[in-house]
């Protein structure tokens, strides 16, 4: 769910494979630092990361233990409610003994589902630690954890691992349902599965993405006082004029930037990111597109790898068509947008042709090409081979034709991927036939 970034380095907390993973982007290499693969039970550690068994680590920050600067990633353990350590380089815990290199350990939280607070961190219970943000400097020293299914804020002191509450919950550490959407001070302040916190150390400010309330909230840790920024505390996806007329839907992460200037928000159920100028207090959405590498208007090599098709993709099967050996065989698809969108620029909308299964029609390899124009019907045309591998194909061989269509709502308020497949299963005689076989056909995105 989380990362942090250092130089060419980006380290992910994979959720749901329970690992700890680098991607170094200097050689384009994914590495996994901890975890076996599987949900662990341990609540301890103490083995080396990839012989460490972990559970579902939600969040990952880069800190200071015992050695050299950002020698140490903490870990929001949500899966065991607990703090960890993972040491990238030689260091020591408070109050702990020396760890080497690649050591993955617990550091607070005793595995029990609570909002307990202690002097010493190993009796002190987290609920579902699921964002973490680091406060090394004075007078701070801390990791602000947003504790979700407790609906608080709590610190470690990095200096000796003690645990506080710093806004939300109560004071009945056993009670994980005091939650609520109340600006104020201390346990008076309510959240409501507080998920993202980012920390903006040039005005002392800690933001927080509080999920189920659909607000963007700010502490001021030395008042302890928590107040809403932005949302309204409905869910919708109005980017409105103001921050108190925006609407978010269970916003899960952010990050500030630009000297606390800017602070941006991953608006999960919208499928958006959005950005809050902090000084004009305007809400906007953050463009996002990429360059189309995958699609290529020309037949690829063999090893061309084409788009994944998303498990949410249209699937169609077409009846059977005759095709005979050395006849070119066209697919014309209209493709039709819903009303009041239209194609996203720069994405890479793009076509794929393969035959899974059957791989000989296509000589081995992957047809690819961009979808930029769809006033016209998409046509993608192949010969059908003149020798028949009939020792091979099943009775009935097909090609498959998808779409990825990346497209943008007028108003600009979301952008969308859809994607389709279409399955054209083939009657191949060796006997000759017409020059061209054209099957025609349509979708509605």
């Amino acid at each position: 769910m989380g990362v942090a970034i250092k130089g060419d380095a980006v380290y992910v907390a994979d959720t749901e494979n329970h690992l700890i993973r680098k991607i170094d982007l200097l050689h384009k290499r994914v590495s996994t630092l901890a975890g076996v693969g599987e949900q662990g039970t341990d609540k301890e550690g103490g083995a080396m990361g990839p012989e460490q068994p972990i559970s579902s680590p939600w969040d990952v920050a880069l800190g200071t233990a015992g050695g050299e600067e950002d020698n140490v990633l903490w870990i929001a353990m949500a899966g065991t409610h607990q703090i960890w350590a993972l040491f990238l380089a030689d260091g020591k815990l408070p109050k702990g003994s020396d760890s080497k290199a690649g050591t993955c350990v617990r550091w607070a939280g005793s595995g029990s589902e609570e909002n307990r607070n202690n002097a010493y961190p190993h009796k002190a219970g987290f609920a579902q630690p699921s964002g973490l943000a680091p406060a090394p400097h004075e007078p701070w020293g801390c990791l602000f954890v947003a504790d979700s299914e407790s609906s608080s804020i709590r610190t470690v002191a990095l200096k000796d691992g003690a645990v506080k509450s710093l806004v939300g919950a109560e004071r009945d550490p056993l009670n994980l349902f005091a939650f609520g959407d109340i600006d104020g001070k201390g346990v008076d302040a309510k959240l409501q599965h507080p998920l993202g916190v980012t920390w903006c150390s040039e005005q002392n400010l800690l933001y927080v993405a509080d999920s189920y309330n659909h607000k963007i909230k700010v502490v001021d840790p030395k008042a302890k006082q928590c107040s809403t920024v932005a949302g309204t505390g409905a869910a919708g996806d109005t980017v409105g004029p103001e921050f108190n007329q925006s609407y978010f839907n269970e916003p899960g992460g952010l990050c500030v930037a630009d000297g606390g200037r800017t602070l941006y928000v991953a608006d999960t159920n919208n499928h958006q990111i959005k950005v809050l100028d902090l000084d004009s207090k305007i809400v906007s959405l953050f463009p996002i597109s990429t360059d189309c590498t995958d699609a290529i208007p020309t037949r690829s090599s063999g090893t061309a790898k084409a788009p994944l098709l998303p498990k949410s993709a249209a699937r169609k099967h077409m009846s059977a068509v005759a095709v005979s050996a050395g006849q070119t065989l066209t697919l014309s698809l209209t493709l039709t947008l819903p009303e009041g969108v239209h194609l996203t620029e720069g994405a890479p909308s793009c076509w794929t042709l393969s035959a899974e299964g059957n791989e000989w029609l296509l000589e081995g390899q992957t047809l690819m090409g961009d979808i930029s124009d769809l006033s016209r019907s998409l046509r993608v045309s192949t010969k059908v081979p003149l020798a028949l591998k009939t020792q091979h194909p099943s009775d009935e061989p097909s090609i498959t034709l998808s779409v990825f269509v990346y497209y943008c709502l007028d108003s600009g308020s979301a952008c969308l991927m859809k994607a389709a497949s279409f399955t054209q299963p083939l009657h191949i005689s060796a006997l000759a036939g017409e020059e061209e076989v054209t099957v025609a056909f349509a979708h509605t995105l």
